[in-house]
């Protein structure tokens, strides 16, 4: 399993996991105690390929960096890895005591450290 405990470090961490956008599959998750991770991992992926299908038509070539999806109450990012853009991390925060900023920053510097071969 992926280490992603670093995304501890984000204020407001609800919890993330690492998914296969071909399978919406679950590699590696970290906290989400009280919120259904894999449920999630596997409607991201929708959301992931429905970008992909959008972008595509759209003649758009370049890679998508990160989505962001702001609720009332949470901000939930989706982050694809530069290394293999079939995988991607989605972290959940606490909208009020989240930084967004801080959050992209720590997840980008998570992502640098996931060992696909590991996977």
């Amino acid at each position: 399993m992926a280490d992603l405990s670093g995304l501890k470090e984000i204020d407001g961490f609800i919890g993330a996991c690492l998914v296969d956008s071909d399978s919406g599959m679950v590699l590696g998750k970290e906290g989400g105690k009280d919120f259904d991770l894999d449920t999630a991992a596997a409607g991201n992926t929708e959301v992931v390929r429905a970008k992909r299908k959008t972008m595509s038509a759209l003649g758009i070539s370049s890679k998508i960096e990160d989505i962001l999806i702001t609720l009332d109450d949470q901000y939930h990012l989706i982050r694809l890895l530069n290394s293999n853009e079939a995988v991607f991390l989605y972290v959940v925060l606490d909208k009020a005591r989240g930084n967004l900023g801080m959050a992209r920053m720590i997840t980008k510097k998570v992502e640098q450290t996931v060992d696909m071969s590991s996977l």
